[in-house]
């Protein structure tokens, strides 16, 4: 962790000594700027995608978050390292006895961002949190009917669905009322999604005609504000000199976008970049020989990697479809090609082990004969031709998604299975998932919270599947909402076991993998913690 800044615990640029003469005076002032110069050397972080925009409800990918969270900033937050909840913009809150009451006392004198398009009149309140959250929840509110969007995350959770009303108490209080109880709603408010945006930018914003600004002009009150992007190239924030926090030792915060992991790595060795986005297998001793320049960040992350059926389009829509290629997959050879190291875990449950709620006595399965036997039980006895969409990006959980889609392509043929093997560009990826043009494609999750509920509803409740293409269960449904409105841990689990179970039966992901995340940071690097999900938190982070 930093240490509080002091000349006396912190070395200053060597100049050399001066003597007492009449303009001395300029020999001090220069050594003070020396100083400070050395102190705000820029930070630049070789990201592994372009964010997909930067309106913090919209998007759910990692790339994107860690490129609003310096930007914005939730009512809540995690603690650095953990998932304990703190509070953020929020200076307290509770709830009540039946976990559908959640009131939020709003931290006072918090500025929005001064940009080159937006100068705040007044100070965050309540407004700019029913702002934010009126989006989410009213089809009607004047931003959508100006710039309808989905917004990726809220959906998925069904916030709409659960929030029956959002109440200002007043200009620093705000109420939200559940239809059902849920014990996991407060945690809600740390996530990427919940970003507070300003209501008076928003405003000024419909009334020039050009809402689309929210989303690539943004303004937050987070420790850092937009600067200028370059798609594919590099994002610049600034330190935020209105920042209610601390003041960031960081001036300039520089993303610059490297999607080849190897390059990544180069340049974090030569001193190019000073964080990397995670590491794959096959780099981590790379980065390990040379401690001289660079240091190794690792944590059992809350992940997950996974194949997903388009359950729309027969004949996967057929759970023995389904089974028959889950256990057609020789998970061992993936693990052996993609995870050299050993310290990946294959998945079983749709969460990790770590997670209360995992269900022990679940088990994967390889056996290509009986995988031909179900197709044929099925109506395939001849197989049948699929596209298999190829991860374009390098994740911890899948860092190479052409080489486990040849992998996979290897097994399904010999069950008479072909596969043609797709992939796009990552955002261009993400848009026809979503839009359920594929046939399988692989994807993963990482969970902020360590709660089972942040695994499994935003991508297995019926709520996350736009017109059948996703999982929709309505006992698996019944079980997620059961365990949110029970304050009994114990019961908690045991509900989230049998949800684990019904999603083995059903078979709507082929699991792959939990992995160990590792960080490249460069020596000089401090204030780094890594979060249990792998994310960057740039705050507080500095070069010596």
């Amino acid at each position: 962790m930093s240490r509080p800044f002091s000349l006396a615990t912190r070395r200053l640029p060597f100049v050399p000594f001066v003597p007492f003469v009449p303009f001395a005076p300029f020999a001090l002032l220069a050594f003070l700027v020396a100083g400070a110069a050395w102190a705000a050397q820029p930070l630049v972080y070789c990201a592994d995608a372009s964010p997909e925009g930067f309106d913090p409800g919209r998007w759910d990918s990692s790339s994107t978050a860690n490129a609003t969270r310096p930007i914005f900033q939730g009512l809540l937050r995690f603690k650095p390292g953990s998932t304990e909840l703190q509070p953020e913009l929020a200076s307290a809150w509770t709830m009540s006895a039946d976990a559908k009451v959640f009131d939020f006392e709003l931290r006072r004198g918090v500025r929005f961002h001064r940009t080159a398009d937006f100068t705040p009149t007044r100070a965050f309140n309540a407004d700019d949190l029913l702002f934010t959250f009126g989006r989410f929840v009213d089809p009607q509110h004047p931003f959508n009917k100006a710039l309808p969007t989905p917004y990726v995350y809220p959906e998925s959770l069904g916030l709409a669905r659960q929030i029956e009303a959002i109440e200002r108490l007043g200009e620093h209080a705000v109420r939200f009322r559940l239809r059902k109880a849920n014990v996991s709603f407060a945690s809600y408010m740390a996530l990427a999604f919940a970003g507070i945006q300003s209501a008076e930018y928003a405003a000024q914003l419909l009334r020039e005609g050009r809402p689309q600004a929210l989303n690539n002009r943004p303004v937050g009150t987070g420790p850092y504000r937009f600067r200028s992007y370059v798609k594919d190239d590099v994002l610049r924030l600034e330190a935020n000199p209105d920042s209610w926090g601390a003041p960031q030792r960081t001036r300039q915060l520089i993303f610059a976008i490297a999607r080849e992991p190897n390059v990544r790595v180069q340049k974090l060795l030569a001193g190019e970049c000073h964080l990397t986005s995670p590491l794959r297998d096959v780099d981590v001793a790379t980065v390990a020989r040379r401690p001289d320049v660079a240091r190794l960040h690792l944590i059992q992350a809350l992940n997950i990697s996974y194949l997903a059926f388009n359950l729309k389009k027969p004949p996967f829509d057929d759970r023995r479809v389904r089974e028959a290629l889950d256990i057609a997959v020789d998970r061992d050879a993936v693990f052996k090609a993609l995870f050299p190291r050993g310290d990946a875990q294959q998945a079983v449950n749709a969460m990790p082990p770590s997670v209360p709620g995992f269900n022990d006595s679940l088990r994967n399965e390889f056996n290509p004969a009986r995988a031909r036997a179900l197709l044929a039980e099925a109506g395939h006895p001849q197989g049948f031709e699929l596209d298999l969409w190829a991860l374009p990006v390098a994740r911890p959980t899948n860092p190479n998604g052409q080489l486990m889609a040849q992998l996979i392509q290897q097994d399904w043929a010999r069950i008479g299975v072909r596969a043609r093997i797709k992939t796009y560009e990552w955002g261009e990826y993400l848009k026809r998932a979503n839009k359920g043009e594929h046939d399988v494609y692989m994807s993963g999750w990482s969970g902020e919270t360590g709660d089972a509920d942040d695994m499994l509803a935003p991508n297995l409740s019926c709520a996350a599947s736009k017109g059948g293409i996703k999982f929709c269960n309505r006992a698996f449904d019944e079980l997620l909402e059961r365990a949110r409105a029970s304050g009994d841990a114990a019961e908690r689990v045991r509900l989230y076991r049998e949800a684990n179970a019904l999603f083995k039966r059903e078979r709507p992901w082929i699991t792959m993998a939990h992995s160990t995340i590792y960080i490249g940071t460069r020596k000089d690097v401090k204030g780094f913690v890594m979060a249990p999900n792998g994310a960057v938190n740039f705050e507080g982070v500095y070069r010596e």
